[in-house]
């Protein structure tokens, strides 16, 4: 997988901005993985049966333009890692659909 031209901070539960906690997209040509680095993170994609759980073992992948935000779930470390391209998708960028309880 090649290496992400930017990275975020390290945000916790009480640190992630709203903005994030928003629906927003990134920019054309722009992809995104929400790394969860403790806990557990939900990914909304604005319809729940699309939502994913993210955890250490299972980041999220973020399509250029695709519209989204986070929850944290409890306490949560997590970080946002931004490609010109599409990164190669393996076990550790793979993430589950899920419904997931309001």
């Amino acid at each position: 997988m090649s290496a992400p031209y930017k990275t975020t901070p390290v945000f916790d539960q009480h640190t992630i901005p709203l903005a994030l906690q928003r629906e927003h997209r990134t920019k054309a040509g722009v992809w995104g993985i929400v790394r969860v680095l403790e806990g557990e993170l939900r990914l909304n994609f604005g319809d729940a049966s699309e939502d994913q759980l993210l955890t250490p073992t299972n980041p999220g992948l973020v399509a250029p333009e695709q519209p989204h935000s986070v929850e944290p779930i409890g306490p949560v470390r997590m970080q946002i890692e931004f490609y010109a391209a599409a990164p190669a998708v393996s076990a550790r960028t793979q993430t589950t659909s899920l419904s997931l309880p309001s």
